[in-house]
């Protein structure tokens, strides 16, 4: 009865779409309010073809993240899977968010005092290190990340905040609105080794583990003939080499920038931002 209720696919298949209307209403919404402050553009604030590109690809990789045959191999059959699903998240969709979305269209938001005080204070570089990394580890404590499973839910939870968290994290490196500013060059790649570290560690506790820490998975149907532990041990690898080695090309790239360009106009113009005067 319990493996009937927690594992409900009992055969997996890429082809196969599980639509959640949740996420759907959801995407939705935010396409709709995207396309109707498009049209009230003004002149010099045009959104070219590859941001809503950008935009429309975020909103893209969260649909086929939590959609389809990455959510069901997820939440039924692999912790590896799970992982996948969360690199995509947290590493693909924010800094296609980020950059789709232009800081006119936030601008406004700004403009209540409440707001504009909380927003200034977690996106500055520590609050977004700190949050992003405390939601990581707090959602892989075993009991934590067996009741997300156990639980829709808290599961919808989970994801919100870990998608909200991967926001706030890439915030200091590609900040689009002049008044949160992103950090200069030689500060995103301090941030980028520092951000390495605590999910490397996090890995690490995953990978090295000589037991089954997440047992949602040991009663899962057994795909691509991985044993639990096999499976854990994958997903822990898979957490530390692709999102260690991201930021890595992340710090080569910038130091690139740097070492070509001299200064980081971008980060300098926003710190010097003035509002236009009409």
């Amino acid at each position: 009865m319990v493996y009937a209720l927690l594992h409900p696919f009992t055969q997996f298949s890429w082809l196969k779409w599980s639509i959640h209307p949740s996420t759907v209403v959801g995407l939705a919404v935010l396409a709709a309010i995207y396309l109707i402050r498009s049209r009230q553009a003004g002149p010099d604030d045009r959104l070219s073809g590859m941001r809503k590109l950008s935009f429309f690809a975020a909103l893209f990789v969260i649909f086929a993240s939590l959609n389809g045959p990455i959510h069901d191999l997820s939440d039924n059959y692999l912790f590896s899977g799970h992982m996948v699903q969360h690199l995509l998240l947290t590493m693909l969709m924010p800094p296609l968010l980020i950059v789709g979305v232009p800081g006119w269209m936030l601008r406004p938001l700004l403009r209540n005092r409440a707001v504009s005080a909380v927003a200034r204070r977690v996106t500055r570089p520590i609050s977004c290190f700190m949050i992003f990394n405390v939601v990581i580890a707090a959602w892989h404590i075993p009991a934590l990340y067996n009741a997300a499973m156990e639980n829709h839910d808290i599961h919808i939870v989970e994801h919100l905040m870990f998608m909200s968290a991967a926001v706030l994290m890439w915030w200091p490196l590609i900040s689009q609105l002049p008044e949160l500013p992103r950090l200069s060059y030689p500060g995103q790649m301090l941030y980028c080794f520092l951000m390495s570290i605590p999910m490397s560690v996090i890995a690490v506790y995953i990978t090295m583990a000589d037991s089954v820490l997440y047992p949602f998975y040991s009663s899962a149907p057994r795909i691509m003939k991985l044993s639990p532990m096999e499976d854990q041990l994958l997903g822990g690898l898979i957490m530390w080499i692709p999102g260690g080695l991201l930021f890595m090309v992340i710090m080569s790239v910038v130091f690139f920038k740097w070492s070509t360009r001299g200064e980081d106009d971008a980060a300098a113009a926003q710190v010097d931002w003035k509002p236009r005067t009409a």
